[in-house]
C-alpha cells in the first residue's frame, strides 16, 4: 500500500515525515516530487576498487546548466532534506525524466526508516541532455511498515549514509567487512 496525498500531509503534520524546502504543488495523488540539487560530483578514478575508498570530486551546476554525457557515471543529490521515521521511503524517476533518457538510480531506490537526509542520486543518460539545478528529477512514494521497528536507519552505529549533505557522497562500500 502506498500513501496518499492526504496521508503524507498527516504525516508531516505527526512529524513522521518531514521534507524540506516542502512546496505544496509538488506534492501529488500518492508522491512527492524532489529537484535536482545544485551539485554534481564524478568519481577521480576511471576504474573503482569495491575494498578502497574512491573519491569524489564536486562541482556546482551552472545557471545555464550542464551536459551530462552517456558512458559517464554522475553523483547528484537532491534538493530536499527528507527525514521518514514510520514509512519505508522509495525514490523513483519521475517519467518526464526517463524520456529524456536520464536514469537517477543504478540500484539505490529504497530507503530505510529512519533514514535522514538528501538523496545521493547514482545519475547516467542514454544520449547528452542538459540538466539544471532545480529541475524536477524523481519522486517520493511512502510505504507503511508492517510489524515495530527494532533499530531505525538513523540509530544504526553503523549507518554510513545518515544525515546525508546537500552535495552528493560517494560509495561507502569500502567500510563494510568482506
Amino acid at each position: 500500500m502506498i500513501l496518499s496525498d492526504k496521508r503524507i500531509l498527516e504525516e508531516m503534520e505527526k512529524g513522521t515525515i518531514k521534507i524540506v524546502p516542502y512546496n505544496r504543488e509538488d506534492l501529488g495523488s500518492n508522491s512527492y516530487d524532489v529537484h535536482l540539487g545544485g551539485n554534481l560530483a564524478t568519481y577521480d578514478s576511471a576504474e573503482l576498487d569495491a575494498k578502497a575508498h574512491n573519491t569524489i570530486s564536486h562541482f556546482e551546476i551552472p545557471d545555464e546548466g550542464f551536459v551530462l554525457q552517456p558512458h559517464a557515471f554522475y553523483l547528484g543529490v537532491t534538493q530536499e532534506y527528507t527525514e521518514t521515521h514510520a514509512h519505508v521511503p522509495f525514490l523513483e524517476g519521475k517519467s518526464s525524466t526517463g524520456r529524456l533518457g536520464i536514469d537517477i538510480h543504478a540500484t539505490a531506490g529504497k530507503g530505510d526508516v529512519g533514514f535522514c537526509g538528501n538523496w545521493t542520486l547514482e545519475i547516467s543518460v542514454k544520449q547528452p541532455v542538459r540538466v539544471y539545478k532545480g529541475m524536477p528529477i524523481g519522486q517520493l512514494i511512502y510505504f507503511p511498515v508492517d510489524g515495530e521497528i527494532e533499530v531505525k536507519y538513523n540509530q544504526k552505529g553503523n549507518a554510513k549514509y545518515s544525515g546525508q549533505p546537500n552535495k552528493p557522497v560517494e560509495s561507502m562500500m569500502w567500510k563494510n567487512k568482506f
